[in-house]
């Protein structure tokens, strides 16, 4: 009998749990189909900004290969310190979403340390902020809130913030080099972790198209750019811009992530549950039949026992 309690108690328990995931899974496939559409949307315009940024960061390396600009190149070779920027979620159920970026991160952390250098790192979202609090992590700066729908506020809080820190002097505590990690949303189903830098911006050169020394662009040939008033300060108004659209679409992009995966992760869950209720329900089916067969049997023992007495 008090094995069919604990059964009875946990089929119970397991039928609530199975409807906190189903309410999470339909909350999150109501909220997915915009936070694709707001992060598809996003992505033109921050593609847009980085094609123009790669073509004026190549026309600046062939046509004026004397500028010394933070968008062009690290400023100060002997620089150690970088920047990572761990995009992570404020709530959980979500699947391996934070543990995925967390592992990541570890993994980047561990090449720039074999590589010499120093990172500082920034953390958004609130699981991965206690996650690095908790093992007493060192960590730059943090920002939290709103993780499965960023606003342009946030963006422009931690763009603000990494600019600061990379455009700081060596001397200064500043960083040369600017990493981000952060979910990519591919589909409804795969979600990829992604390492970006973003600065200095990583020149990458169309097919075709080699240095001159290579018989590639003359440099008389590449300069289709005229600035207006310098060309330091047409850099200094990109690069602003650059930045917080580049982590505002990082931003959109993993907000995606975050709600398809949850959605994956609570329909899966809800699954367990009902197979899990299903299995107990058996079990205290089994248990009950086997009761009642046990009374059934001293019953019919105590009759024949009767019976032979009287005989």
């Amino acid at each position: 009998m008090s094995s069919q309690l604990a059964l009875k108690s946990r089929i119970a328990s397991t039928r609530s749990l199975e409807k906190i995931f189903n309410a999470q899974e339909m909350i999150a496939s109501s909220h997915v189909a915009k936070a694709r559409d707001v992060a598809m949307n996003a992505k033109p315009y921050s593609d847009a900004i980085f094609e123009a940024v790669q073509a004026l960061v190549m026309h600046t390396n062939i046509a004026h290969a004397d500028v010394d600009h933070p968008i062009v190149k690290k400023r100060g070779e002997n620089n150690p310190r970088v920047a990572v920027l761990a995009m992570t979620s404020d709530r959980g159920m979500a699947g391996p979403f934070t543990s995925s970026i967390i592992r990541e991160t570890e993994s980047l952390l561990s090449r720039l340390d074999a590589d010499g250098k120093q990172p500082e790192l920034y953390v958004y979202g609130r699981r991965g902020v206690n996650f690095y609090k908790y093992r007493n992590r060192d960590i730059a700066g943090t920002w939290e809130g709103d993780s499965d729908h960023p606003g342009v506020e946030v963006a422009e809080a931690i763009s603000k913030a990494l600019l600061e820190a990379y455009m700081k002097p060596a001397a200064d505590g500043g960083v040369s080099e600017l990493y981000i990690v952060f979910t990519e949303f591919i589909n409804m189903v795969v979600q990829k972790v992604r390492v970006l830098r973003m600065l200095p911006v990583e020149v990458i050169q169309p097919e075709g198209i080699d240095d001159k020394e290579n018989g590639g662009m003359e440099a008389d040939t590449a300069a289709l750019y005229a600035f207006e008033p310098s060309l330091d300060q047409v850099l200094d108004a990109v690069l602003p811009k650059y930045v917080q659209s580049r982590i505002h679409e990082c931003l959109l992009t993993s907000a995606a992530s975050e709600t398809a995966s949850r959605q994956n992760a609570m329909h899966t869950a809800t699954d367990n549950a009902r197979n899990l209720v299903d299995a107990l329900t058996r079990k205290l089916n089994a248990s009950r039949q086997a009761s009642i067969t046990q009374e059934l049997t001293e019953i019919i023992g105590s009759a024949d026992a009767l019976n032979t007495e009287e005989e």
